[in-house]
């Protein structure tokens, strides 16, 4: 077949890490890179997992649609929570081995009083392995359309994620979506997390039961602050998709013009 313009390998994942990966993997993602002119990541240790084996790698860390996770704040304006309403605690995401179940089960075990909302499908794991407590419910994948509407009834989000090969190069999408939510945010440290959020302020990383729990309770309050609010838009400014699409298509149009010029040169010759 023809050889396309401009060929870019979009890297989300390492997938070689995550459980049952096919073998064949790394030898297809070597040849990949090799048939490749520009290569994206979606996080910044990805990048640092991949730049040096291509010679244009460029990050471009989760883009959300800001707008769309903004209206959980007028929701909840609209909404409105009555005094006697417990504080409810949410995840929305891919359920499987990156969810460090067993941190959920003890800290849904020392905070009772607190409500924990999982939304998401169970991938990869036996759902009898999760934890069955009278404060923990499981809503199953949900519409997109729907989260915002969620995550207004959230004071808190959480990442409880493991700390194994499957999240060693994650960036989650859902950190910049819980934060443009207006939602406090607490995470375990995973890497991309700690240096892109949890540095500047605006997530709280603990990673054993007892600091995690602490760390949700502590942010309970700071729901609706609005300082911490005015922050987490600073932070955002840069991420919506429109704004990372056309840095891409910028690299894209750089891209093309090198090709078609070494064409050029190859068939003068």
């Amino acid at each position: 077949t023809d050889r396309a313009g401009v060929v870019i390998y979009d890297c989300m994942d390492e997938l070689s890490g995550f459980k049952d990966a096919p073998p064949a993997l790394a030898f297809n993602e070597k040849q990949l890179l090799a048939r490749s002119d520009l290569v994206f990541t979606g996080g910044r240790a990805l990048y640092e997992a991949k730049r040096l084996k291509h010679p244009s790698v460029h990050c471009f860390p989760s883009g959300i649609d800001t707008k769309h996770f903004g209206r959980a704040r007028d929701h909840r304006r609209m909404a409105g929570r009555t005094p006697a309403s417990r504080p409810r605690v949410g995840f929305a995401g891919v359920i499987d081995e990156r969810m460090d179940v067993a941190l959920l089960d003890a800290v849904a075990a020392q905070l009772p009083e607190i409500d924990f909302d999982i939304v998401g499908p169970v991938v990869k794991i036996d759902p009898a392995t999760l934890p069955a407590r009278p404060n923990v419910r499981y809503l199953g994948m949900q519409d997109y359309r729907v989260l915002p509407e969620l995550m207004a009834e959230w004071d808190v989000a959480m990442m409880p994620f493991a700390c194994n090969e499957a999240t060693r190069y994650i960036s989650p999408t859902k950190t910049p979506e819980y934060l443009a939510a207006g939602l406090a945010v607490v995470s375990t440290s995973i890497r991309d997390v700690v240096a892109r959020y949890g540095e500047p302020g605006l997530v709280s990383i603990a990673d054993d039961p007892e600091s995690f729990a602490r760390a949700l309770e502590d942010a309970l309050p700071t729901r609706d602050d609005p300082a911490r609010l005015r922050a987490v838009e600073a932070a955002l400014k840069d991420s919506s998709w429109d704004g990372i699409w056309q840095r891409m298509a910028a690299l894209e149009h750089q891209a093309l013009k090198t090709v078609a010029s070494a064409e050029q040169t190859a068939e003068a010759q």
